[in-house]
């Protein structure tokens, strides 16, 4: 599978195969690459809709460049593998869950950020921590943590060394479920007063009461699932095998088996 950044002539077939309505994967199948290059590919440059090989790789080469004049940031030192994780699996997926958020509508150093900080066991990282990761100016991780924070998809704290954490909480899907009900529910209240302008009884008017009907079902639902669910995000994950306290079968724990497997107490 080819490697290193994207040809002007990878970005044609790209533009080809959009205009043609094939899948990312079969874009990807067509040029050897990942689904996920790909998609970033065309989420960041206009999207399926306005996507242009020669404005994409116009773009690419300014960031390039821009990378070039910006100081140099001390390299990666490469951390052990945590819990004998493939660490070059992890990495892939980081790149997959990246990619997903930046589908579906994050910017792309927002989600790069999410990312990041959902995949670390802490669920918790500092700025400097986050630069070091991403290899990102340190400007970009506080305009993605200022722009994540509005969003509610994160909070800050500071730890026992005064520096500032910023943390995903357990609650972050609940609360953008909530939120996303919300907005759907304003949605709704705007089409009802628009049944009132327009009239009930008008083609219009209909529309826009038939969308208030299924987008008020639609956000009732969802609410009323994310609070049954609620406490799903607050699973803790069971302790390793190891951990486990061995408990010495008693008399009437233990069990023989019978002639035909069955057990005899």
């Amino acid at each position: 599978m080819p490697g290193g950044r994207l040809t002007q002539q990878e970005r044609q077939q790209i533009a080809l195969g959009l205009a043609d309505g094939l899948a990312y994967a079969e874009i990807g199948r067509r040029l050897d690459r990942p689904t996920s290059t790909v998609t970033r590919e065309v989420m960041r440059n206009g999207g399926p809709t306005g996507y242009r090989a020669d404005l994409a790789h116009r773009a690419t080469e300014r960031r390039t460049q821009r990378r070039r004049q910006a100081a140099p940031l001390a390299p990666a030192e490469a951390a052990p593998p945590e819990h004998g994780r493939d660490a070059e699996a992890v990495r892939a997926y980081e790149e997959t869950f990246m990619t997903v958020l930046l589908g579906s509508g994050m910017p792309a150093m927002m989600s790069r950020v999410m990312a990041c900080l959902t995949l670390a066991d802490s669920g918790s990282l500092t700025a400097a921590e986050l630069v070091q990761r991403l290899q990102v100016s340190p400007a970009s991780i506080s305009k993605a943590v200022s722009f994540l924070e509005s969003q509610g998809f994160l909070r800050r704290e500071r730890d026992e060394g005064r520096r500032e954490r910023y943390i995903v909480d357990d609650d972050i899907w609940y609360q953008s479920m909530i939120a996303s009900a919300r907005s759907i529910a304003q949605i709704v209240q705007t089409a009802r007063q628009g049944v009132g302008v327009l009239g009930a009884d008008t083609p219009a008017g209909n529309r826009l009461e038939n969308v208030a009907r299924f987008l008020d079902f639609v956000a009732e639902s969802s609410m009323r699932a994310a609070e049954q669910a609620r406490e799903i995000l607050h699973t803790k994950a069971p302790a390793p095998a190891d951990d486990q306290p061995v408990r010495a079968a008693s008399g009437d724990d233990a069990a023989e088996p019978g002639p035909e497997g069955q057990d005899v107490r």
